[in-house]
């Protein structure tokens, strides 16, 4: 799967340039993203505005990544849906879980709002 990275001090956004996502990309996208859970700066933008089409199973997939992302307490933010995936991913209930801006401006805005949270409540629970 053709990406592109753009790595930012508290995150990095990554941008497929492909327009169909398909079943057989799960897996690119699934070590892509475990990948990045194992670096330091660990959140994610997912820009997806040149994303057409995406198959259920890789919806369902993002749906898996967003919660490890959240699990192992970094963010997954997904921006600029094009109506065919907002559809996809509304049929399968996945708008009301995900956590989806409609700009990569604003995804930005969320991943540090919620760095900063973390810092806040981590500091909280060591006191």
């Amino acid at each position: 799967m053709k990406v592109k990275i753009d790595t930012k001090e508290k995150f990095h956004v990554i941008t497929p340039l492909e327009t169909n996502i398909s079943a057989n990309l799960t897996e690119n996208l699934n070590d892509l993203m475990h990948g990045i859970l194992e670096k330091e700066v660990k959140n994610v933008v997912f820009n997806v505005a040149h994303v057409q089409t995406l198959d259920e199973v890789v919806a369902d997939s993002i749906a898996a990544l967003h919660n490890e992302f959240y699990t192992q307490n970094a963010s997954f933010v997904i921006c600029t849906l094009t109506p065919q995936v907002e559809n996809l991913l509304g049929s399968k209930g996945y708008l009301d879980i995900l956590n989806i801006t409609p700009t990569e401006s604003e995804a930005w805005d969320i991943v540090q709002l919620e760095e900063i949270e973390r810092e806040i409540f981590g500091e909280e629970m060591e006191e």
